[in-house]
């Protein structure tokens, strides 16, 4: 099984976002934050995280790009346990019992979309406020195929 960790190229998202994601933090899509927003919502950094930032889940910050890397069953379960209890602090979830579904699902999607990707792949998110509610894109970014020779020494230890 497959899952994503936050990834920064550089250090625009602690700049674009009101709380960023660390890196090396497991993320998923996190869209369910936006679901009950209007146009009025979409403003500042609040706006730079619907339209583009993914979840981490340690930290509820957002960032821009993620890894798709393998992950461990039971690092799965803990994610799960931990979302759901993101549900019942952060959303009013009745209880993490009730929440633990609806965490799984999060999970799963993200599973989903990261299992068809080689590891090292970079995901892209994009968001549209649409009059039946929030439209998530994705986007792959393949891991470049890097040429031994750009990573050689050439010469002699000869000399």
């Amino acid at each position: 099984m497959k899952l994503a960790i936050a990834t920064h190229l550089d250090d625009s998202d602690t700049r674009v976002f009101a709380n960023h994601a660390r890196t090396g933090e497991w993320c998923i899509a996190g869209g369910f934050e936006f679901s009950n927003w209007a146009e009025g919502d979409l403003v500042g950094k609040a706006r730079q995280a619907f339209s583009n930032g993914w979840l981490g889940l340690d930290t509820g910050g957002r960032v821009t790009f993620v890894a798709v890397t393998a992950v461990e069953p039971s690092e799965v379960q803990r994610l799960t346990d931990q979302l759901a209890e993101h549900f019942v602090t952060y959303y009013g979830a009745p209880d993490v019992a009730a929440a633990r579904p609806v965490a799984a699902e999060e999970i799963a999607h993200m599973a989903d979309l990261c299992d068809e990707h080689e590891d090292g792949t970079l995901l892209t998110v994009a968001r549209e406020l649409t009059k039946s509610g929030v439209r998530e894109s994705f986007r792959a970014i393949k891991p470049q195929q890097a040429q031994l020779d750009q990573f050689a020494v050439h010469g002699s230890l000869d000399d």
